[in-house]
């Protein structure tokens, strides 16, 4: 590696350094507060970055880590397209064929002046609730992407300040939602706003030379602190699988391979050996795809490090095209930030896990559990809403998994019931914490959710998901959490499973396309847990009670898989039981091990 050497004093470093952050924060504020889709102001689902002349990050809000590392991809493609971007102009963007995501993730890029030199461009990227297509949100999980909505080349919204009126209403006829169009163009253009006057106040206080010069630092300062951190990996070669559990398509689940490769400073991650692109739409183009990377190593890449373009530098990306982690038009990609790649991020983490065991922290529930259903009201007025119920983190070497917490592709928040029930024809029936479904382990995984939303009229749903094949797998000795399940439930009270694995074994498509729902039919969605770590027999009996207590594991799981027998009415361990039990369950495991390696 070889850098120039820093110039600016520590504290103007600093300085400029914050600043780039706070600028993004900035934009981030006026998206949020200025938005009308709930999917935007209520569940956080955008992003916002600065990035130099160069189109190389500069800061970011800590947003959707999907988003981020993919939106250089869409600069580059409006700076291609356009070349030097002129003062006033700001370049639309959806299509995941040029540096896009899923079609819903509309992306804005504007330049930034300071005289008439480019300081750089802010971008802004935000998930519209719809874009059109043959489901709702986009979600017809057909095999060409024309079903997944409106996808728009880079093209010019604003030019010279001036507003497309044409492009917006084009835009208005293609959505379900023409209410938040407007909206959501004002609250995006606002932020982008928000950046040029941010960066303009910090040309103007420390002058041009001063600002290029801390643009360059903070880029080279991560480069350093990104290259340190890989060299504390052992060197070596590390490799592992995760699957989809279905294209909606395809009966067999679909396959990624990773090979992490650690040399020196420097890291390269291969796809070789993934399968074919897919014919349903789970496929992940190449900017998500590489996001995906980016944002799942970070977490054990010294993650305190300023999250900017000089991350990039040390890790080189491998993808063969034509396979669903770098398809080609016309693949469906409906599914790419949303499960793909969430299984990019479990499978690096699980080849992570034989290289630093003892800094890796479990699977999540490795989803975004993606809903949107249309609904009705008694007028025939049509409602589109959406939800991400979450799930549990894996176990870490140092403390249990979160619970219900959103997947590391995105700091999305849930739809508040309250909220959704004002605003749209729907009852939560309930969004409570699943039993049993942490992965076991000496660190439990986190658990899933219980999600139950009524129909208050017609309608239809749609909904990404997987892990219904089974659950989220352990490190270290950890144990599986059990898969997701989705199901109706009719206004009688019976329960039918509509995705995953029903009671009888036989696996449904967890791929839901208008799925319809009659008024007073309920869908329950129960979520999983993250992984397991370590050995659960190691866990902390006392650890096991409180769970108990805290209706996290139940009493027959304490028994069956911890090997800790309680006495619930007087709240304690029975000491003696346990050890007994644990040695049971131990004799049973080597004993289990002996008839497998002795049948292979």
């Amino acid at each position: 590696m070889s850098v120039e050497a820093p110039k600016l004093d520590p504290i103007t470093f600093e300085v400029l350094r914050s600043s780039f952050e706070y600028t993004c924060e900035r934009m981030s504020n006026v998206l949020q507060r200025a938005s009308f889709s709930p999917i935007i102001y209520d569940m956080v689902d955008y992003s916002n970055g600065i990035f130099d002349s160069r189109i190389q990050l500069l800061g970011q809000t800590a947003n959707c880590p999907v988003h981020l590392a993919a939106m250089h991809f869409s600069a580059q493609a409006c700076v291609a397209k356009y070349g030097v971007l002129a003062p006033g102009d700001v370049v639309v963007l959806n299509d995941p064929y040029q540096g896009g995501t899923h079609t819903p993730d509309v992306t804005m890029t504007a330049p930034i002046y300071y005289g008439d030199e480019l300081l750089g461009y802010a971008v802004s990227r935000a998930h519209w609730t719809d874009v059109g297509g043959g489901g709702a949100g986009g979600q017809a999980f057909g095999t060409h992407i024309a079903a997944e909505g409106l996808r728009l080349p880079p093209t010019k919204l604003v030019e010279g300040g001036k507003l497309n009126e044409d492009l917006v209403a084009i835009i208005r006829n293609a959505t379900r939602v023409p209410q938040y169009v407007d909206g959501d163009i004002q609250a995006q253009l606002g932020a982008l706003r928000a950046a040029e006057i941010e960066l303009t106040r910090l040309a103007n206080k420390y002058g041009l030379d001063v600002l290029h010069e801390g643009m360059r630092e903070v880029i080279d300062y991560t480069e350093r602190m990104t290259r340190a951190a890989i060299e504390r990996i052992p060197d070596g070669t590390y490799e592992a699988d995760d699957y989809a559990d279905t294209d909606g398509f395809q009966p067999e689940p679909i396959r990624l391979h990773v090979k992490i490769t650690v040399k020196g400073d420097e890291l390269n991650v291969d796809f070789e050996g993934t399968d074919a692109a897919s014919l349903g739409s789970i496929n992940s183009p190449m900017a998500n795809s590489a996001s995906a990377v980016y944002y799942s190593l970070k977490f054990f890449l010294n993650p305190d490090a300023p999250a900017n373009a000089g991350f990039y530098r040390p890790i080189t990306i491998d993808i063969p095209e034509k396979t669903w982690l770098n398809p080609v038009w016309p693949s469906p990609t409906i599914g790419c930030t949303t499960l793909a790649s969430s299984k990019i991020c479990a499978a690096i983490w699980q080849a992570l896990a034989k290289a630093i065991p003892e800094r890796i922290v479990a699977p999540t529930f490795s989803e975004c559990n993606w809903f949107v259903a249309s609904v009705a009201d008694s007028a025939g007025d049509l409602y589109v809403f959406s939800d991400l119920p979450a799930g549990g983190w894996g176990g870490t070497p140092y403390r249990d998994g979160m619970n219900v917490t959103m997947d590391p592709l995105g700091n999305c928040m849930n739809l508040p019931a309250e909220n959704a029930e004002m605003l749209f024809p729907v009852e939560y029936d309930s969004v409570e914490m699943r039993m049993d479904s942490g992965g076991p382990g000496e660190y439990r995984g986190g658990v899933g959710m219980e999600f139950q939303v009524r129909f208050g009229g017609r309608g239809e749903l749609n909904m990404e998901c997987s892990r219904t094949r089974a659950g989220s797998p352990g490190v270290n000795g950890g144990y599986s959490s059990p898969p997701q399940t989705q199901s109706r439930i009719a206004t009688d009270g019976s329960r039918h499973t509509i995705g995953g694995l029903t009671p009888e074994g036989e696996f449904i498509s967890c791929l839901l396309a208008g799925s319809p729902f009659s008024d007073g039919e309920s869908f329950l969605f129960e979520s999983t847990g993250g992984g397991g770590w370590g050995d659960p027999l190691k866990r902390d009996p006392a650890a096991v009670l409180d769970d108990v207590l805290d209706e996290y594991v139940s009493a027959k799981a304490a028994h069956d898989v911890y090997g800790v027998v309680l006495d619930i009415a007087a709240e304690r361990v029975d000491e003696v039981a346990t050890t007994l039990r644990r040695d049971q369950l131990r004799a049973s495991r080597a004993s289990e091990r002996s008839v497998a390696s002795n049948a292979v």
